[in-house]
C-alpha cells in the first residue's frame, strides 16, 4: 500500500484532481482508495472511502468552542491527531494499491500543523509521497510563480517527502504560457531572466532572493502540466509515483 498525498493551496484544485487520477486508476484496473481530510468541505468530487467528517464535525466544533469557520478549521486540524489511529484503522481495513489522499484546502492546515506530521509517520514515510499542486493564477507571473514554489519548498521540508510539483488546470493556459510556466521549473536560468525584467517592481528583489535560495537547496526540476477536468497528464503522475515508490513501473500493475 502506497499514499500519494495531495497538496496545495486552496483552489489550486486538488479534489478535482484526486477524482480524475482515482478514475484513471480504475480505468486501467490498478486499485486505490480515496481519503478526504477536510473536515469543513461541503462537498466533494468523488465519493471518499474513509472520511475524516465521520470523526470530526465542523459545525460541532464551531458550536463546542464558540469558533468562526476560520478558527474552527484550526481546531479541527488539530482534533485529526486525536483521530490518527481510527484512520490508520480504517485505511488497514482495505486492500489496495494505493491511497489518495485529499487535503484540506488551506494548505497550512495540513502542512503546518503537528498532526499531519503524526498521521505520515503513522501511515509510513517510506510509503508515502506528496503531489504539490500549483495554482496557474498564482504562478503567471514571475515573482508568483517564485512564491508558489518557495511554499512547495516549504511543504517538502516540513513533511520530508518526496514530491511531484504538478501545474494543475492547465486547460486555463495558453500553449505559450503553460510551456513557459514549464520552462521556469526545468530552466532555472529562464525563470531568473524573467525576474530581472521585473527588477524594475520592488518585490522582484525579493522574488531574486528567494531565487538564489531555491537554486541553492536544489528545488527545480520537473514540473508537469495536467488538467483534471481535460484528463491530461494522469500518465504523469503515475509514471512519476512509479519512480518514486518503485524506481521504475511497478511490474504488479497490469495497464
Amino acid at each position: 500500500m502506497r499514499f500519494i498525498y495531495f497538496v496545495g493551496t486552496a483552489g489550486s484544485g486538488k479534489s478535482t484532481l484526486v477524482q480524475a487520477y482515482k478514475e484513471w486508476l480504475d480505468y486501467n484496473g490498478i486499485d486505490a482508495i480515496t481519503v478526504n481530510l477536510d473536515p469543513g468541505s461541503d462537498m466533494i468530487p468523488y465519493t471518499a472511502d474513509i472520511d475524516i467528517r465521520e470523526w470530526i464535525n465542523l459545525q460541532e466544533v464551531m458550536d463546542e468552542y464558540n469558533l468562526g469557520p476560520n478558527g474552527a478549521q484550526i481546531v479541527a486540524a488539530d482534533l485529526m491527531a486525536v483521530n490518527v489511529d481510527k484512520l490508520v484503522d480504517a485505511v488497514s481495513e482495505y486492500k489496495t494499491k494505493y491511497v489518495l489522499i485529499d487535503t484540506p484546502g488551506q494548505l497550512e492546515l495540513f502542512a503546518f500543523r503537528e498532526s499531519s506530521v503524526r498521521l505520515v509517520e503513522a501511515l509510513g514515510k517510506n510509503k508515502s509521497m506528496i503531489v504539490y499542486t500549483s495554482d496557474p493564477l498564482l504562478y503567471r507571473s514571475p515573482n508568483g510563480f517564485v512564491s508558489g514554489m518557495m511554499l512547495g519548498m516549504l511543504v517538502q521540508y516540513r513533511l520530508q517527502l518526496p514530491i511531484i510539483n504538478l501545474l494543475t488546470k492547465s486547460d486555463v493556459l495558453t500553449e505559450e504560457e503553460r510551456e513557459r510556466l514549464v520552462q521556469w521549473f526545468s530552466d532555472p536560468n529562464a525563470l531568473y531572466g524573467d525576474l530581472l525584467d521585473d527588477d524594475a517592481d520592488p518585490t522582484g528583489v525579493v522574488g531574486m532572493e528567494l531565487f538564489r535560495t531555491m537554486e541553492n537547496v536544489g528545488v527545480f526540476g520537473d514540473m508537469r502540466a495536467v488538467s483534471a477536468k481535460e484528463g491530461e497528464g494522469m500518465e504523469e503522475i503515475y509514471g512519476a509515483s512509479q519512480l518514486s515508490f518503485f524506481g521504475g513501473e511497478d511490474p504488479d500493475d497490469i495497464m
